[in-house]
């Protein structure tokens, strides 16, 4: 890899024993690094790399009543605007039936996960990192959602991630998009009659549900600089937006 190569790097901060995983793809969109571990971990990986553009998945900051106000304005006489407490990017996901975790406007009621991901913008803020688009800014990061980007990509809610053939249809989405990883169809050739009898599945060669979200925000990542027509912004600036691998969404994710 060049000295100053761009490195695209996806980041999923979970409440698991490892709070982040992180991934890695060089510029020829090949996975570089999958590995897991505290902030610390994290940004020490982040700040190796010049130039550098990072997608996390995690809400940027709280709403700021967008969603409110646009239900007022369409109903001024509801008594009750139950629901609204969320960002326009996750309303505009809802819209399309895509399952999405609201943000509320009080980040101490924000889930755990939630939080460590605002903090981490901020400490990509003091290293020098700019919000996503910037323009020629060596050093990016952005917003994106790993569910919704697996709905554009297959063009359909997948299965359970928690499932091996939600795992098997997640990481067959992202191979055949020339990311260099993991072939998921090796895994049916490792598999004989006596495997299936014993239950010895070859379950190394899929990846976890948190990498290929990972994997995932890294190939957004890639894309927001090398195919940059390829991507599209939901929600709003000031609010937090969220990147996703399509250039338009459909109406309806089914």
């Amino acid at each position: 890899m060049l000295e100053n190569a761009p490195v695209f790097i996806g980041v999923d901060p979970t409440a698991g024993r490892e709070p982040f995983t992180y991934a890695a793809l060089d510029e020829k969109c090949r996975l570089i690094t999958l590995s897991s571990g505290e902030m610390e971990s994290v940004l020490s990986f982040i700040v190796g790399f010049p130039v550098a553009r990072v997608a996390i998945n995690a809400p940027a900051r709280p709403n700021l009543g967008l969603v409110r106000k646009r239900l007022q304005d369409q109903n001024p006489q509801a008594s009750s605007l139950r629901g609204a407490d969320m960002r326009l990017a996750e309303y505009e996901l809802r819209e399309r039936s895509i399952t999405v975790s609201p943000t509320s406007s009080q980040e101490e009621y924000c889930s755990a996960w939630t939080r460590m991901g605002f903090e981490l913008y901020r400490q990509l803020g003091k290293l020098g990192f700019r919000s996503y688009p910037s323009g020629d800014a060596p050093r990016q990061f952005m917003e994106t959602h790993p569910h919704a980007a697996f709905c554009v990509l297959l063009d359909q809610v997948p299965m359970p991630k928690p499932m091996l053939e939600g795992r098997l249809q997640r990481q067959l989405s992202l191979f055949t998009r020339q990311i260099g990883i993991n072939d998921p169809m090796d895994f049916f050739e490792e598999i004989t009659r006596y495997k299936l009898i014993n239950g010895i599945l070859p379950t190394e060669l899929i990846y976890l549900p948190e990498e290929l979200d990972t994997i995932m925000a890294a190939y957004v990542a890639y894309l927001s600089l090398r195919e940059p027509n390829q991507v599209i912004l939901l929600g709003d600036k000031e609010e937090g937006q969220i990147v996703l691998p399509i250039t338009g969404l459909k109406e309806e994710y089914s």
